[in-house]
C-alpha cells in the first residue's frame, strides 16, 4: 500500500445506515493503515468517566492541580482496558509514542498520564480506552460497501469541539450533512 492510498491521519465517518453498537454514529481517527490492516481511535464516544476518575483508578495523585473535566473516550472494542493518548506534538518525547503525522502523536506509556496529573501534559489531548482495528483489506472493503466516508483529519475538530459535534463537523468538511442522508444502504 502506498502512502497516497493509506488512510493514516484521516477521519472515518460512519454512514447513517451503519447499525453496529461500537461504530454507529462514530468518528474514528485512523492512526495506522498499511497492508497489515488498520488501527484507529473513536473520538466522539465518551466512556462515562472523566480523566481524573481514570487517575484515581490507576492511583495517580492529581490533587496538586485543578484538572478541567475532560472525558475519557471509548476508543474502540479492542483492548478496552488499555489506554491511549492522542495529542498534538509539542516537542516532548514520551516513553512509548508514535508519530502519526507531523502534528499528531499517539502515546501509550504511563509517563504522559503522570505528566497530565501534574498539569504538565500536552495542552491538546484526548484519552481513550480501547481501539478499533481492521484486518488486511477489511477497511477497504467496508469503504467499498459504503459503510464509511473518509476525509483528512482536522485537529481542531478532534481537540477543540465538544464530542457530540465532531461527527457532523467532519462530515461538513466534505460538504455532507449526515442528517439529510438515508439510513438505508444502496448502490447505484
Amino acid at each position: 500500500m502506498s502512502e497516497s492510498t493509506s488512510l493514516r491521519d484521516q477521519f472515518l465517518i460512519s454512514m447513517p445506515h451503519l447499525d453496529d453498537r461500537h461504530f454507529s454514529r462514530s468518528l474514528t481517527y485512523i492512526c495506522d493503515h498499511s497492508e497489515y490492516g488498520a488501527m484507529g481511535i473513536i473520538i466522539n464516544r465518551p466512556a462515562g468517566m472523566l480523566v481524573h476518575d481514570l487517575f484515581a483508578h490507576i492511583e495517580l495523585d492529581y490533587s496538586r492541580i485543578a484538572i478541567d473535566p475532560m472525558p475519557v473516550f471509548k476508543g474502540g472494542p479492542i483492548h478496552p482496558d488499555r489506554g491511549f493518548v492522542l495529542h498534538r506534538d509539542d516537542g516532548r518525547r514520551w516513553l512509548s509514542s508514535h508519530a502519526i503525522s507531523q502534528e499528531i502523536r499517539l502515546t501509550t506509556s504511563m509517563d504522559i498520564l503522570e505528566a497530565m496529573a501534574l498539569g504538565k501534559g500536552p495542552k491538546d489531548c484526548l484519552v481513550a480506552l480501547g481501539y478499533a482495528g481492521w484486518s488486511p483489506g477489511q477497511l477497504e472493503q467496508e469503504i467499498c460497501d459504503n459503510t464509511w466516508l473518509s476525509c483528512p483529519a482536522n485537529s481542531d475538530i478532534m481537540f477543540r469541539l465538544p464530542a457530540e459535534e465532531r461527527l457532523q463537523a467532519a462530515a461538513a468538511s466534505l460538504g455532507v450533512n449526515l442528517q439529510l442522508m438515508t439510513a438505508h444502504a444502496g448502490h447505484a
